[in-house]
């Protein structure tokens, strides 16, 4: 039962709180009300009969023949001390004192018992009209409760959204936060209490993972850069061995294949460093399917005549991209999607906010090459470095489980646009 309520929103607790102490204070003011009706009773009762009783043991010792009262509210009896007088014998037993009828039938009967000098006095007097005021009494205590704990159950939901209307706009705030670290002031417009420390705490919070990814950055940047050097070295290095064996034709497609490794490593760690740096380069307006159709043309695989690529679509949209960026990602995926030493066919197509490329084998080697891991995202050909660069330009990237396929969006809010149409 505690874990269902703990389980229920804020606000429905807050109010079930309220409901539950309009509810206790609502039984104890009847409580408290019924025990001084009845304690008001018994004092009455007993003050009237006691009133009765000496005025009778007055009257009985001036004149022991005076008759006891007889009517619909109160009657009198006496036994004296030689044991006269006819007392019933329900009556009779009862000890001194005041005492109250248990029967239903007789409810509102009160008796009580004397001992004087003249005898023992009894009266019994009927305040049935007093009961039935009790148990008006009783039904208005009951409405009391009912109406206390709606009343609870109302002002509760009212001020449980006055409690929880800070928390929610915080919540709000909180969801709105860009995916990125970024340095937070919501402590700032809040009291010191304890909604002030959890923002405080969310702006601490948020101020250690800018930290850490400042310190990220640096860290790659500076292995980029500490990198850069020994790669250009070696890329230097083998564009002269190249040269040199031009008499040995034997070494020549290992040293292109070296060439061509060099060159990604350069190319990887351009992405690092663009991703180190958090910073987007230049852009440049692009008519998007003659920019493709040249980047495919310098891939490895076009230059090696490994690779055919066909470019085809609506129109020639034209798109602003940061094209260093956006080279290194259409370059990494082309690597991915295209085997080593496999012929083939890429099929690039451009459509509206999406360009789509395949790649399709011509020979039966095809079979041995490792296919594309199934699902959507940015790992599924390794494409780690390279899809978190395409995420960082705004580009989402999503494969094909069953081809070597790979479809760009392109972000929505830069939309493509036809020469044509813009002419127009």
């Amino acid at each position: 039962m505690l874990r269902r309520a703990l389980a229920l929103p804020l606000r429905m607790r807050v109010t079930l709180l309220f409901i539950v102490l309009g509810l206790v204070m609502s039984v104890l003011f009847a409580a408290m009300v019924t025990f001084i009706a009845e304690r008001y009773e018994h004092l009455l009762v007993e003050e009237m009969l006691s009133s009765q009783a000496e005025d009778y043991t007055l009257r009985l010792r001036s004149e022991p023949d005076a008759i006891m009262p007889r009517s619909t509210r109160l009657s009198g009896y006496v036994r004296r001390k030689d044991g006269s007088g006819q007392v019933p014998d329900a009556l009779a037993a009862l000890p001194p004192g005041v005492h109250e009828s248990l029967h239903e039938d007789e409810d509102g009967l009160h008796m009580a018992v004397f001992d004087t000098d003249v005898g023992r006095l009894y009266f019994v007097i009927d305040i049935s009209d007093i009961e039935r005021v009790e148990r008006y009494i009783h039904a208005v205590l009951a409405a009391v409760v009912v109406l206390g704990t709606l009343v609870g159950a109302w002002l509760g939901w009212l001020l449980s959204g006055v409690v929880v209307g800070p928390v929610r706009r915080l919540a709000d705030v909180v969801e709105g936060l860009p995916t990125a670290p970024a340095r937070t002031g919501l402590a700032s417009g809040l009291p010191g209490d304890e909604l002030g420390r959890l923002a405080k705490a969310i702006d601490d919070y948020q101020a250690r993972l800018v930290d850490a990814r400042d310190a990220e950055r640096s860290f790659f940047a500076d292995a980029s850069h500490e990198l850069r050097t020994p790669v250009a070295v070696v890329r230097g290095a083998t564009e002269l061995l190249i040269e040199d064996a031009a008499e040995l034709p034997a070494l020549r497609p290992r040293l292109q294949r070296l060439e061509r490794g060099v060159r990604q490593l350069a190319e990887l760690l351009d992405a690092l460093l663009g991703l180190a740096r958090g910073r987007v380069g230049a852009s440049e307006t692009v008519a998007l399917r003659g920019w493709i159709r040249d980047r495919l043309a310098a891939a490895d695989a076009t230059r090696d005549g490994c690779l055919q690529a066909q470019v085809d679509g609506h129109g020639d949209p034209v798109r602003t991209l940061p094209v260093h960026e956006a080279a290194l990602v259409l370059n990494g995926i082309v690597r991915r999607l295209v085997p080593a030493g496999i012929r083939g066919q890429l099929l690039a197509h451009v459509g509206d906010g999406e360009i789509t490329l395949e790649f399709v084998a011509r020979d039966a080697a095809a079979d041995a090459a490792p296919a594309a891991a199934p699902g959507n995202g940015d790992r599924g050909l390794g494409m780690t470095l390279v899809g978190r660069l395409a995420t960082h330009i705004g580009w989402r990237l999503e494969e094909d489980s069953t081809r070597r396929l790979v479809r760009i969006h392109l972000p929505a809010d830069a939309p493509a646009v036809d020469p044509d149409t813009r002419a127009a």
